[in-house]
């Protein structure tokens, strides 16, 4: 038994494709039969590695009695949140909107045949429990409605329709912009620090990385030292607890408790690249070998066991294995001592706290930083360690989520790229370059960026979250090796983005490119959620993109959506990190510094550069063998390094001395 989604690409609708259900992928086909029948659509999105997908898939998709009902009733049409966020955006708002709820996965919407939903939920259970209906039942119910109930309906549809289009932001001419967001929104996190154990507000709780990222640049030494606290403990709280794989690398997407001690297990690529920079960046602020430690080891992860042979990054790991959630990372605690020497054993239990009371469903130990290791300790840790991977190797692995999407892997080409130049690791560089080689000669063809590979396909149109978070990737990389071809592909993609995607009239970018399909909605959205703000990534990029080439196109196109957002960040920044990082640069412009010399000597100035917090700075290291340089960056051949430092239009003379250049970026600090 086969539905439509067989012939899928994305994993988590082929998961689908043997349910009894007669699922559809989102296309005209499936469209079209709904209108043609005038039958309501039944619409259900979720994610691979989303275990309440798995169980909802499991209790009512896969029972014949219900996908009786199922197919009887509506055109059952199942999308990958993950290959369609446009979908997903919309309908997570209409949901909002119909039950005055938060969303989640799976999203179950129930839409009349033109799209528009009329009634919708996340998880629903097979019988009556949780205080939810039945699935069954409420199939029958909500079917009913729709033949029976059409005139309440419609008029409540219109209703909707007003409100998704009520909360995409219109322009409001030029502003006048100033500090004071920065400063709100400083204060706003500092409210919601959790001073006991990191992070923001009570359990679940999400690393927020652009926000920890936006007080990240008050903390140096001297600065803001209350910014400082939050990061500091933040991040050292994550990377001592349960979130953080202590066996093999990588953080899982949020802990459900307010200790960061017992994750959902699942681990996305999308929050690890920017961790990355965040643990590298503190790294250089604290010196504290835990955060070497963790990038060391997510890095050594990715390449592990998230890069394809081809060179991309795959999307995630399951949370689930066999059947249960976490059961790949949990341990008993009789056969962690069966592996280890006694010496180890007495480490291991002091250490990750085996010494205590199962922490997992009351019965498993997930592993924890519970006691700091004494010198002594640490090498019989790093032998245990090794122990455990190895055993935990034997397990059954999650499953992996192998589809190659554009955005998350640009959001780890920057993590990865980041990572390399501070810790100086060519094999880092090489991966996340492999990555970008990838993306330029698979996923953009004839000028036309595209979503999603897999299976040596590569399809959909790109979305603006492409787009702007490829551009910022590819800052990061130049600044860590620059490659013309890499500069290239950035303005390529800055001219896309504003020809295809930007609101020339009012001003910021629609999450859609002007020839996509049309839908109920046509989001432009400026807060962060689970990634960052596509607008504030786009008008931060291409601010730095503009200052390095002396492109004013690409500072108009960022200046516009920054007024186009202004209103709204002044009433409330909270959310805004990604606009606010764009804010700063706009009020204070980033400093250029562009070194130039022979290839031997320019190592030396860029390890001693890259061992300075410089988040004001775009630094681009071109040895003498470069030819054909832009002309903002053709700067003369030297017999040795010389440096130009410009902060926004004003260069100062050529640099020679280490020195000399250390004392002029160390000057003033650069942020509001």
């Amino acid at each position: 038994m086969t539905n439509r989604l067989a012939s899928e690409t994305s994993p988590y609708l082929r998961q689908h494709a043997h349910n009894p259900v007669h699922w559809q992928p989102w296309d005209q086909a499936a469209l079209l039969r709904a209108r043609s029948e005038n039958k309501p659509i039944l619409l259900s999105i979720g994610y691979s590695a989303c275990h309440w997908c798995h169980v909802m898939a499991h209790e009512s998709f896969e029972d014949p009695a219900v996908a009786e009902v199922m197919n009887r009733l509506f055109v059952n049409i199942k999308v990958d949140r993950e290959e369609r966020p446009d979908l997903d955006q919309i309908y997570q708002l209409a949901h909002q909107f119909i039950t005055r709820r938060s969303g989640g996965w799976p999203l179950t919407m129930f839409l009349t045949p033109d799209g528009t939903p009329y009634f919708g939920g996340t998880y629903f259970p097979k019988t009556p429990r949780y205080g939810l209906p039945g699935f069954p039942q409420l199939c029958e119910q909500v079917a009913q409605a729709f033949y029976t109930r059409r005139g309440d309906i419609d008029e409540q549809n219109t209703s909707l329709r007003e409100a998704l289009a009520s909360v995409i932001p219109n322009g409001a001419g030029v502003a006048e912009l100033d500090a004071a967001p920065l400063q709100t929104a400083r204060q706003l996190l500092l409210d919601n620090f959790d001073a006991a154990w990191g992070g923001f507000g009570g359990a679940p709780k999400f690393p927020h990385p652009t926000d920890l990222a936006f007080l990240l640049r008050r903390a140096a030494p001297g600065q803001d030292e209350a910014a400082r606290k939050v990061v500091l403990t933040t991040l050292t709280r994550m990377a001592e607890g349960g979130i953080y794989d202590r066996i093999g690398g990588g953080f899982c997407r949020y802990s459900v408790d307010e200790r960061w001690e017992i994750p959902h297990f699942e681990k996305m690529l999308y929050d690890n690249g920017p961790l990355l920079v965040l643990y590298a960046d503190a790294w250089l602020l604290e010196g504290d070998p835990l955060y070497r430690s963790v990038v060391e080891e997510t890095a050594v992860w990715v390449m592990r066991e998230m890069q394809s042979p081809d060179g991309g990054y795959y999307s995630s790991l399951d949370a689930d294995s066999e059947g249960e959630e976490g059961k790949y990372y949990v341990w008993d605690r009789a056969e962690i001592q069966a592996l280890l020497s006694s010496d180890e054993w007495r480490a291991a239990a002091r250490c990750w706290g085996l010494d205590r009371a199962p922490n997992f469903e009351g019965q498993h130990w997930n592993l924890i930083a519970a006691q700091a290791p004494t010198a002594s300790e640490v090498p019989l840790l790093t032998a245990a360690r090794a122990r455990l991977f190895a055993a935990r190797g034997q397990r059954v692995r999650p499953g992996t989520d192998d589809k190659i999407l554009t955005s998350w892997n640009a959001l780890m080409i920057r993590g990865m790229a980041h990572a390399a130049r501070i810790f100086s690791r060519d094999e880092w560089l090489c991966s996340a370059q492999r990555a970008t080689d990838f993306i330029r000669t698979t996923l953009w063809r004839d000028e036309y960026l595209l979503a999603t590979y897999k299976d040596g396909k590569a399809h959909l149109n790109a979305y603006l979250d492409d787009h702007a978070f490829l551009i910022d990737a590819l800052l990061e990389l130049m600044q860590t090796e620059y490659r013309p071809a890499d500069l290239d592909f950035a303005r390529e993609l800055a001219d896309a983005l504003l020809e295809r995607f930007e609101d020339r009239t009012e001003g910021g970018f629609f999450f859609t490119s002007h020839d996509h399909e049309q839908l109920i909605s046509r989001p432009k959205p400026g807060h962060d959620n689970a990634t960052p703000s596509g607008n504030g990534v786009a008008a931060h990029a291409l601010q730095r993109l503009g200052h390095l080439l002396g492109e004013p196109r690409y500072l108009e196109a960022a200046r516009r959506a920054l007024d186009l957002f202004w209103p709204g960040i002044q009433a409330g920044p909270s959310g805004s990190s990604s606009l606010l990082a764009a804010l700063e640069e706009a009020l204070t412009p980033p400093r250029t510094i562009v070194l130039r010399g022979p290839e031997e000597a320019l190592r030396d100035w860029r390890h001693r550069l890259s061992a300075m917090p410089l988040h004001d700075s775009l630094i681009v290291v071109l040895p003498n063998s470069l030819m054909q340089l832009p002309d903002a960056l053709n700067k003369p051949r030297t017999d040795e390094v010389n440096v130009w430092v410009c902060e926004g239009v004003n260069c100062l003379s050529p640099i020679t001395s280490f020195d000399v250049l250390q004392a002029t970026i160390s000057k003033s600090p650069k942020v509001n």
